[in-house]
């Protein structure tokens, strides 16, 4: 069942507080601010155990969320007048949950977009446990195959990408998946998975941005694939906890990730680029330990717009619709800590926050439906997925 109520997101003045730090740090302005409120509806769709991604097939009103736990459940928004049908998918994997760890992300090609869904390639990642207590990000691809109303089935999944090396712990997985426009390749965030001096060792591949063929095998062309093994398959490196990425109208790959204390970053991802964790960061470590900051001669990749204090980055899309126009090429950042969805404005390589629009809680996964409204998902138990439309 759907509740809909109208909420005006206008900037608050503990957000104006909060964006004019964020401001500072990047050198930006407090005055180019938002100064008009935006007011629309806000529908709840479904809830959930812990989601993490959503995603909607493509050409299809069929949002698909992945709970963390280790479930897979669809709306079929087109059904019941638009207020939803849940569904249950079958096939999953058996995922590590806990701490950080669980399932994680959920992909499909654009190529194959049809208004059926019939049987299509998906693409998941998730928490794979090792030996002697490690653990570590996988993509697997499969056949998602929808033959009835209130179900689907994952057939023959097999993994195609392993985190390497796998290590102890259950944070910083990252593993986000995007396909670049042509979708010749497909890009996974590899976080660095707390363990901080391997994001500066390209022998392998935590802490990174890995540009892969579709079929998992490293992509020709890639900045060290002369090297081979691991190395092969980095784009960039230096990333501590990569949780968004999309591209802009150039095709230019963007990415967002957590800090330590204070330093979330936005950075416009370039190959072979080093973005500087652990060695330079605009945040200090947990602890109280001074984190040099980026100077301009220090060989690293600056980002495009930090945020101290953090607004804890769950997912990120840059929006293309027009239901919203003033955000056309905009990045739509989700808020953990922030509760909020945090508004960047892209300008060439630049991007500076214009908005903070606060919800009730957490918000960990963002994503545009087919008509441009924006679909949010709720992070913890019981997270609400929520349709914002005009």
């Amino acid at each position: 069942m759907t509740h809909t109520s109208k909420l005006p997101l206008a900037l608050s003045l503990s957000a104006f507080a909060l964006a004019s730090c964020a401001a500072a740090e990047t050198g930006d302005s407090a005055e180019t601010e938002q100064s008009a409120d935006i007011a629309f509806d806000v529908t709840e769709m479904g809830t959930f155990d812990e989601p993490w991604a959503i995603e909607f097939a493509p050409g299809t009103g069929m949002l698909f969320v992945t709970e963390k736990e280790g479930t897979l459940k669809f709306i079929d928004t087109a059904a019941n007048d638009g207020a939803g049908r849940m569904g249950t998918v079958t096939g999953v994997p058996e995922v590590a949950y806990g701490g950080q760890g669980g399932f994680g992300d959920i992909a499909f090609l654009p190529s194959e977009a049809s208004d059926t869904f019939n049987r299509r390639t998906v693409y998941l990642s998730w928490a794979e446990a090792g030996e002697g207590d490690t653990r570590g990000a996988v993509v697997g691809r499969g056949t998602m195959v929808c033959e009835e109303t209130d179900a689907c089935a994952i057939e023959d999944l097999n993994v195609i990408w392993r985190q390497a090396p796998k290590v102890t712990g259950q944070g910083h997985y990252s593993h986000r998946i995007t396909f670049s426009p042509d979708e010749q390749y497909m890009f996974i965030a590899s976080g660095d998975r707390q363990k901080l001096e391997p994001a500066q060792d390209t022998t392998n591949t935590l802490g990174t941005i890995v540009r892969l063929n579709l079929d998992g095998t490293p992509a020709t062309g890639n900045p060290m694939a002369d090297q081979g093994g691991n190395t092969a398959e980095i784009w960039s490196y230096g990333h501590r906890n990569i949780l968004g990425m999309d591209w802009d109208e150039q095709g230019r790959l963007w990415d967002v990730e957590h800090g330590p204390a204070g330093g979330d970053e936005l950075n416009l991802v370039a190959a072979g680029a080093n973005y500087g964790w652990p060695t330079r960061s605009y945040g200090d470590h947990y602890n109280g330990d001074p984190i040099e900051d980026h100077s301009p001669d220090d060989g690293f990749t600056k980002p495009a717009a930090t945020w101290t204090p953090v607004i804890a980055p769950g997912d990120m899309i840059i929006y293309s619709g027009d239901m919203f126009a003033p955000w056309k090429g905009d990045a739509l950042i989700a808020g953990l800590s922030s509760q909020a969805i945090v508004h960047v404005a892209i300008d060439g390589d630049e991007a500076s926050e214009v908005a903070r629009h606060e919800f009730d809680g957490r918000i960990r996964s963002i994503e545009e439906g087919p008509d441009g409204s924006v679909w949010i998902a709720e992070d913890g138990p019981e997270g609400r997925v929520l349709k914002l439309s005009m």
